[in-house]
């Protein structure tokens, strides 16, 4: 019980380590310019809804794919350090496997999402 908690934690960390950089850019040094309309969390009254849920929908498959990628690696991983077992290798080519399919799905659902918010605006008008 003790160990799951503490490996559920320390996952929730590293994931919150992970989205650090994005909420600390409050404020960039004197004489940088940043581009305030690339930041997917900038909203202003300005803002077309379409370019926030562009923002938005690109930081969430960017997270997803990120996680994916993750996936595949802890897998390999495992496979490296199974040491021969069956059972370990199984184990590490499911994780592996799920890696792979969610990196597919994230790249379809990216491709798809884009090929739609780039068609839309030319049917409507």
């Amino acid at each position: 019980m003790i160990k799951k908690l503490t490996k559920g934690l320390l996952t929730l960390s590293v994931f919150a380590l992970l989205l650090i950089p994005i909420f600390a850019n409050a404020q960039a040094p004197e004489g940088h310019y940043t581009n305030i309309g690339d930041d997917p969390l900038y909203l202003d009254e300005n803002l077309h809804p379409r370019e926030a849920a562009v923002g938005i929908i690109n930081l969430v498959l960017s997270f997803l794919g990120l996680v994916a990628v993750v996936i595949i690696l802890v897998g390999g991983f495992k496979w490296m350090t199974a040491g021969g077992n069956e059972e370990k290798v199984g184990a590490a080519k499911k994780l592996l496997v799920g890696g792979l399919v969610g990196l597919i799905i994230v790249l379809l659902a990216w491709g798809i999402t884009t090929w739609l918010l780039d068609t839309i605006p030319d049917i409507t008008q």
